[in-house]
C-alpha cells in the first residue's frame, strides 16, 4: 500500500486540527505494574505446525495454486478478457470438497458490499465510477483427464466452486479454468486504473484474475471479503501468463519477459542489454520515440510472455506514452537482477521520474543486503495513476512524484516485495504485519541511501499526539476495523517505531538484526502469525518482550515518564544524588537520563524497562560531584511521551525578586524594544519545509490588531492545500488537506490566542494573569524561565522565555494539547526588530521544521487578505 511519505496517503491518516492527545489529570499515576508484565500473554503452546519457538514446526504445510493466463487488452474499450487455468494442490491434511477464490474486480460493481460500507464523505479506498466486476464466462473443473463445468457461486468478492469429487489431501492437485472479462475503472480504489496522458493512456492492471483464496492451518478458508483498505492473503506458486495488446504499447509485469525478440525493437533489445550490464541509468526508449510513435514492432498486436516463480501475485502496466530506462541491480549474492521504470513525459526530468530507477537500484540492494535477497530477475516502477502500490517484481507509484517524496514511495512499495512478496502474512487481518515491518525497513533505508540524502530525524516526542490519541485504535485489529483516521498510525507509522524502540532502545541492533533477519529466513514464502512473529523474536534475540508485544500492540496505552525530584547524599552534592523518577501512564519502556552537573560535568543514564517491575516510582543514585544543574529524560526524543514538559527537571531556583513582568520585559528589549515592536502593523513571513519527504511552503501573514493569515502548500501537487488558517477577530476558518475543519469554540479561543505575532505586548492588559515557575525549565539543553499566561477567555499558554538571551524558545496553549511551537535562529529583520528563523511546529500532525526565507514588515497588507 501506498507510504507515509506520499501527500496523497496524508488525506487519509492525518487526524483533524484538534487530534492531539489529552490527559484529563496529569498528576495522577494511571501505571500498574502488574498489567504490563503479566506472565499469561502467551495463551498457547506450539504443535507440530507450528513451533513455540516461532519456526514452521516439523509438519507445517500449505496450499500451492500455479496459473497460466492469457488475457487481450482493448484499448478502445478499456477492457481485460482472457482465460486462467489454475492448477491447486492441496498439501494440507484435510480434503476439500469446496474450493474458495477471489473476484476482486467485483469490488467496482455498484452494488458490492464495499460500496455499500463506504462512508459518504468518500475516502481513498472509495469507488468514484462503476463498472459490471467480474463477468465469468464459464468454469471448468479439470481432475484426472476429465473437464467438467463447475458448480459454482459467486458472492461479492467470492467464488465458491462446489467438486463433485473431494480434492483428497496429501498433494492430490485439481485445475479450474475460468474464461472471465472485465472493463477497467479509471480509479481503482488506489490499486490500479488508467491514466490519459498526453500520449496515451496508461493502464496498471491489478486483482485481474480470479485466484485462489488461502487455505491454512489457523482458519481454513480465509474468506473475508475484498472492502478496500485491507489487502491481501495468497497462495504462492509459479505464473506463466500473456497479455495480447496494439503493438505500440510497452507492456512491463511481473517476473521476465520470456519473449523480448518477439515484442521489442532491435534497438530496444541492444539498450537493453547495455542496461544489464550497466551501473548507470540507459535509455530503452526516451521522449523522442515517445512523440514519434513509432519505436515498435510494425505489426498490428504483440503478444508479450511473462513468467514469475514462486510468487502470491502477478500485475502489469501498459501504455503508448511510456518513456523506459533500466539499470543492474547488484546482489550480495553475486546474482543480477533489473531495475527498470516506465513513466509518461510529463513525468520527465531528474528532478522526477528521471532517477526513478537510480531509486528502484538503491532500495533493492540496500533491502538486500540488510534482510534477505531479492528474489525476482526484473524490479519495474511504474508512473500513473495509482498513488502507491505494490505487487511481485513491479510497484505503481504516482506519476506527480518528485523529489524526495518520489524517492520515499519508491522505496516503500519495493520494501513490500519482503513484507508480504518474500513473508506471506495475512494482509487481510494483519495490516501492520507488512506496511509497519516495511515502514521500519524503510527508515533504515532511508539513512543510507547516498548517504541520507532525504533522511530526517523523527521527533517522537513531537509525534506522540498524532500517535497515541484519545480515539486510536489498537494496532492488532484488522485494518477494515481501524477508524480511516486511524490507519495510518496502527498500519505504518506505530508498528514501525515499535521495531525501532526494540531495536535501538532495548536489545540493540546486533541482537535485533539478527532475530529480525531468523524471522525472514524461517518464514519466507511461508504464512506467519503475528504470535510466530512473537516467539521467533523472542527466541532469537534471547529475551521474553511478551510485555511489550502486550502494550504495544494489543493496547493503546501511552507513554508519561517524568523526573520527580533530586535529593542529595546527607545534603552534600559531592557525595551523590538520589534521582527520583515516575510513570505516570500505562505503557512502560526504558529510560535514559541525560544529567547535567554545575561544574559542567554531564554523563548519561540508561536504565531497562525491568524498573518498571517494582511499580511507577523509581530512584536510582547518581554518583554526583557537584549540584545537578538538570536532568533530562529521553534527551534525543526517541520515545513518544505524550508529556515531554515533566521529562526535565532543573535544580536551579528562578533568582530571588524575579518577576513574570520582568521576563516579558526582557524577551521585548530582545526582540528591539516594545516601541519598535508596537510599530509593526503587519508581518510576512515565507518559509520552507518537508512534509515526509515532500516539499512544502508556508506563508503568514499578520496585521494588528486581530488578523492573520496562514497558507501552506505542497508546490508539486498543485491545487492541494495542505494547512490553510484565516483568522478576522473573532472569526476562525480552518482548512486542512483540500478539506475545511470544523472547530469549536474552545479550540477557536485557543487558537486566536496562538496566532497573535507578539501576544507579549497584550499581557499586561486588564484580563491577563502571568505566573512564573519557581525552578528554571530545560528547552533543548537551555534553562528557561516558564511563564504561564491566562487570558480573560480562560485560555492559557506557557511561554518559555531562554535565561541567557531573553528570547523566546517555545510556546505551547490549551488548543495545541501538548504540541508546541519552537523558536530559534533568531535574526534582525530589516525593520530592526529579531524574528525566529527556525519554527518548528505541527502539521496534520506531523512535527516539521520551518527556515524562514524571507521577512517583510509594515507593507500594508490588504484586509481581503483576511476574508
Amino acid at each position: 500500500m501506498k507510504s507515509l511519505y506520499s501527500i496523497v496517503l496524508l488525506l487519509f491518516i492525518a487526524g483533524s486540527f484538534t487530534a492531539n492527545a489529552q490527559n484529563s489529570d496529569k498528576s495522577a499515576s494511571k501505571y500498574d505494574q502488574h498489567k504490563v508484565f503479566n506472565p499469561l500473554f502467551y495463551q498457547g503452546k506450539g504443535n507440530e505446525f507450528r513451533s513455540a519457538s516461532g519456526t514452521p514446526g516439523p509438519k507445517y504445510w500449505q496450499n500451492h495454486a500455479d496459473y497460466k493466463i492469457n488475457v487481450t487488452l482493448d484499448t478502445a474499450a478499456h477492457r481485460v478478457s482472457g482465460s486462467v487455468l489454475i492448477t491447486y494442490t492441496n498439501n494440507s491434511p484435510d480434503p476439500l470438497d469446496f474450493l474458495w477464490l477471489q473476484t476482486d474486480q467485483n469490488i467496482y460493481r455498484e452494488d458490492s458490499r464495499a460500496q455499500a460500507t463506504s462512508s459518504v464523505e468518500g475516502g481513498r479506498f472509495v469507488n468514484t465510477s462503476f463498472t459490471k466486476g467480474d463477468e465469468i464466462k464459464s468454469v471448468s473443473v479439470l481432475k484426472n483427464g476429465k473437464t467438467e463445468k463447475a458448480d459454482y457461486l459467486v458472492t461479492d468478492t467470492r467464488m465458491q466452486i462446489k467438486l463433485k469429487d473431494t480434492l483428497r489431501a496429501g498433494g492430490n492437485k485439481i485445475q479450474i479454468k475460468i474464461d472471465y472479462a472485465f472493463d477497467i475503472p479509471v480509479y481503482g480504489t488506489d490499486r490500479m486504473g488508467r491514466l490519459n496522458t498526453k500520449y496515451g493512456w496508461i493502464y496498471e492492471l491489478a486483482q485481474w484474475y480470479p485466484r485462489m483464496e488461502v487455505y491454512d492451518d489457523i482458519s481454513g478458508w480465509n474468506t473475508i471479503p475484498y472492502l478496500g483498505s485491507s489487502e491481501f492473503y495468497l497462495e504462492y506458486g509459479n505464473f506463466d501468463y500473456s497479455i495480447t495488446a496494439p503493438a505500440d504499447l510497452v507492456v512491463v509485469g511481473s517476473g521476465e519477459l520470456l519473449n523480448p525478440q518477439e515484442v521489442l525493437t532491435a534497438t530496444q533489445i541492444k539498450r537493453l542489454a547495455l542496461a544489464k550490464a550497466s551501473d548507470k541509468t540507459v535509455s530503452i526508449k526516451d521522449s523522442t520515440e515517445v512523440k514519434s510513435g513509432n519505436a515498435h514492432l510494425n505489426k498490428p498486436t504483440l503478444t508479450w510472455h511473462f513468467f514469475c516463480k514462486n510468487a502470491r501475485d502477478v500485475s502489469w502496466a501498459a501504455s503508448k506514452a511510456f518513456i523506459w530506462d533500466a539499470t543492474r541491480i547488484n546482489l550480495s549474492n553475486g546474482k543480477k537482477s533489473l531495475a527498470q521504470s516506465v513513466y509518461p513525459v510529463e513525468s520527465a526530468g531528474n528532478e522526477a521520474w528521471g532517477r526513478s530507477t537510480e531509486y528502484v537500484k538503491n532500495a533493492i540492494e540496500l533491502y538486500s543486503s540488510k534482510w534477505f535477497e531479492y528474489t525476482y530477475p526484473v524490479a519495474t516502477n511504474v508512473a500513473g495513476r495509482v498513488g502507491g502500490m505494490e505487487y511481485p517484481g513491479i510497484v505503481f507509484c504516482s506519476y506527480q512524484s518528485q523529489g524526495g517524496g518520489l524517492w520515499n514511495v519508491t522505496n516503500h512499495e519495493f520494501g513490500h516485495n519482503w513484507f508480504p512478496m518474500i513473508v506471506g502474512s495475512n494482509e487481510r487481518k494483519y495490516a501492520w504485519m507488512d506496511e509497519g515491518f516495511n515502514t521500519f525497513i524503510n527508515d533504515v533505508d532511508t539513512k543510507e541511501f547516498n548517504k541520507g540524502e532525504y533522511y530526517e530525524k523523527t521527533d517522537e516526542q513531537s509525534n506522540a499526539p498524532s500517535n497515541f490519541s484519545e480515539g486510536a485504535d489498537a494496532i492488532m485489529n484488522t485494518p477494515d476495523v481501524i477508524q480511516t483516521d486511524n490507519l495510518g498510525v496502527s498500519a505504518y507509522r506505530k508498528p514501525a517505531l515499535g521495531l525501532t524502540i526494540l531495536r535501538e532502545q532495548i536489545l540493540g541492533e546486533k541482537r535485533f538484526d539478527f532475530a529480525f533477519r531468523t524471522y525472514i529466513k524461517r518464514w519466507a514464502f511461508k504464512h506467519p502469525t503475528p504470535w510466530d512473529f512473537f516467539h521467533s523474536m523472542d527466541n532469537a534475540a534471547g529475551e521474553d518482550l511478551s510485555w511489550f508485544w502486550n502494550e504495544w500492540f494489543l493496547t493503546t496505552w501511552k507513554l508519561d515518564q517524568g523526573v520527580k525530584s533530586i535529593n542529595y547524599v546527607d545534603d552534600d552534592p559531592a557525595k551523590g544524588s538520589l534521582i527520583t523518577i515516575e510513570n505516570k501512564e500505562e505503557m512502560a519502556l526504558p529510560v535514559t537520563a541525560l544529567i547535567k552537573e554545575e561544574n559542567g560535568k554531564t554523563d548519561t543514564v540508561k536504565l531497562p524497562a525491568e524498573i518498571w517491575e517494582r511499580g511507577g516510582v523509581w530512584t536510582f543514585s547518581y554518583k554526583s560531584t557537584s549540584k545537578i544543574q538538570y536532568v533530562i529524560l529521553d534527551p534525543d526524543h526517541v520515545l513518544p511521551d505524550i508529556n515531554p514538559d515533566n521529562n526535565s527537571f532543573s535544580g536551579i531556583m528562578v533568582p530571588e525578586g524575579y518577576s513574570a513582568k520582568k521576563v516579558i520585559d526582557s524577551y521585548l528589549n530582545a526582540i528591539g524594544g516594545e516601541d519598535k515592536v508596537k510599530d509593526v502593523k503587519d508581518i510576512t513571513v515565507k518559509a520552507n519545509s518537508q512534509l515526509q519527504g515532500i516539499g512544502i511552503e508556508m506563508t503568514t501573514k499578520s496585521k494588528t490588531p486581530d488578523k492573520y493569515f496562514e497558507d501552506i502548500i505542497a508546490p508539486t501537487y498543485k491545487g492541494f492545500v495542505v494547512e490553510n488558517l484565516v483568522i478576522n477577530g473573532d472569526s476562525l476558518r480552518i482548512k486542512q488537506l483540500n478539506k475545511s475543519v470544523p472547530v469549536d469554540s474552545d479550540d477557536k479561543k485557543g487558537a486566536i490566542e496562538r496566532y497573535k505575532t507578539f501576544p507579549e505586548l497584550d499581557y499586561g492588559k486588564s484580563g491577563y494573569t502571568m505566573e512564573l515557575a519557581p525552578n528554571l525549565q530545560v528547552i533543548d539543553g537551555k534553562l528557561a524561565y516558564l511563564v504561564t499566561v491566562t487570558n480573560a477567555q480562560g485560555v492559557r499558554v506557557k511561554n518559555y522565555y531562554d535565561q541567557t538571551t531573553g528570547l523566546k524558545l517555545k510556546r505551547i496553549t490549551d488548543a495545541e494539547g501538548t504540541t508546541p511551537t519552537m523558536y530559534d535562529d533568531y535574526r534582525t529583520t530589516a525593520f530592526g526588530i529579531k524574528v525566529p528563523y527556525t519554527i518548528k511546529m505541527s502539521i496534520v500532525g506531523y512535527p516539521v521544521e520551518f527556515k524562514v526565507s524571507e521577512v517583510s514588515v509594515n507593507t500594508n497588507v490588504s484586509n481581503d487578505t483576511f476574508k
